[in-house]
C-alpha cells in the first residue's frame, strides 16, 4: 500500500522499538483522552507518508489499546490536509527501519490488526486518504470522513499488484467501482466515498474530531463479546487475500521500475508513449 512523499528530513534521536506508550518513531503520538487513545499521524514534511517504523507503530497501537485495561477504543486522524496517503516511495529511511518495498507484505502492516480488532477502532480521515491509508479507513469499524477528504489507490500505477485491495474494495463498494478505482488510480471525493459505502460518514471539516469521538464512544457502549462475535462475521465477508502472489508482485521488477518513475517525476516504462504524461502518475 503505497504512495508518493515530499522529500523526507532526519527523524531526530535513533530510532528504537516501541515500548509503552511510545509508538516506536516520532511520526505517530499516542495520547490517552479519559478511555480512548487517540493516534495521530504526523509527518508534515512528508505529507504524512508511511514509513515502515510508522506502519508498525500503528499496528503496535491497535495491540497496545487491546491490552490495556483503561483503554475501551483507538481513534485515528492525521495532521494538515492528509490522513494516510501511503507508504514512503521516496527512497529516504528517516526511522532507521528495514526498506518498505520488502515490508509491504509482511506482518508490520496494521490492516489486519484494525480489521480483527476485539475493542472499536475509528478513524477520523482529515485529508487525504491513499494507498494503505485507504485500507485503513475501510477496515476501521466506523471511518468519518472530513467533506475535504479525497481517497484514491494507485498501487497499478506503481507496478504493485495489491491483492489485499482486489480481495477488500470489491465487497466494499461493489466490482464496477473497485476495478474503476483499481484500474485507472482514480481520485474519489468525500461525497462520492460514502455514496459508495467508503465511509461510513462525511461531516463538515470543523466538525470531524467531534462527530468521530461521538461514534468511537457509540462503539465503547457496544457489549464487548458481542461485538467480537458481529466483527468475526464481518471479518469472514471480507475473505482472505492472495499473499502469495502480492509478494511475488512485490518481489518482481514492475515495483522497482515504479518506484524509481515516482522519485524520478515520470511515467513509468510500461505506459504507451501517446499516454506518458510529464510529472507523477
Amino acid at each position: 500500500m503505497n504512495e508518493a512523499s515530499a522529500p523526507t528530513t532526519t527523524a531526530p534521536g535513533p530510532a528504537r522499538p516501541p515500548e509503552g506508550d511510545w509508538l516506536g518513531t516520532p511520526y505517530l503520538r499516542l495520547e490517552r483522552q479519559g478511555p480512548v487513545a487517540v493516534v495521530t499521524v504526523d509527518r508534515p514534511e512528508a505529507r504524512n507518508a508511511m514509513t515502515p517504523a510508522m506502519y508498525f507503530g500503528v499496528r503496535y497501537a491497535v495491540d497496545r489499546v487491546n491490552a490495556d485495561d483503561d483503554l475501551a477504543g483507538l481513534l485515528l486522524t492525521g495532521t494538515g490536509d492528509v490522513f494516510v496517503p501511503g507508504g514512503d516511495l521516496g527512497g529516504d529511511n528517516p526511522d532507521g527501519w528495514a526498506d518498505l518495498p520488502r515490508l509491504l507484505g509482511m506482518d508490520n502492516t496494521p490492516f489486519d490488526a484494525i480489521r480483527r480488532s476485539p475493542k472499536p477502532v475509528v478513524c477520523a480521515v482529515n485529508g487525504v486518504a491513499q494507498g494503505g491509508g485507504l485500507v485503513i479507513a475501510m477496515l476501521a469499524d466506523v471511518s468519518v470522513a472530513s467533506d475535504r477528504a479525497t481517497f484514491r489507490a494507485p498501487e497499478l500505477l506503481r507496478g504493485i499488484a495489491d491483492t489485499y485491495y482486489a480481495q477488500v474494495l470489491p465487497r466494499q463498494v461493489g466490482p464496477a467501482r473497485a476495478r474503476d478505482m483499481l484500474m485507472t488510480g482514480r481520485t474519489v471525493t468525500a461525497a462520492e466515498a460514502e455514496a459508495w459505502g467508503l465511509v461510513a460518514r462525511v461531516v463538515p471539516h470543523d466538525d470531524l474530531l467531534a462527530a468521530a469521538h461521538d461514534a468511537l464512544a457509540w462503539c465503547c457502549r457496544t457489549a464487548p463479546d458481542a461485538r467480537l462475535a458481529v466483527k468475526r462475521v464481518l471479518d469472514a465477508y471480507y475473505g482472505p487475500y492472495d499473499r502469495m502472489s502480492m509478494d511475488a508482485s512485490l518481489a518482481g521488477p514492475e515495483p522497482v521500475e515504479g518506484f524509481r518513475a515516482f522519485a524520478e517525476r515520470r511515467s513509468p516504462h510500461w505506459v504507451p508513449e501517446p499516454f506518458r504524461r510529464p510529472g507523477r502518475l
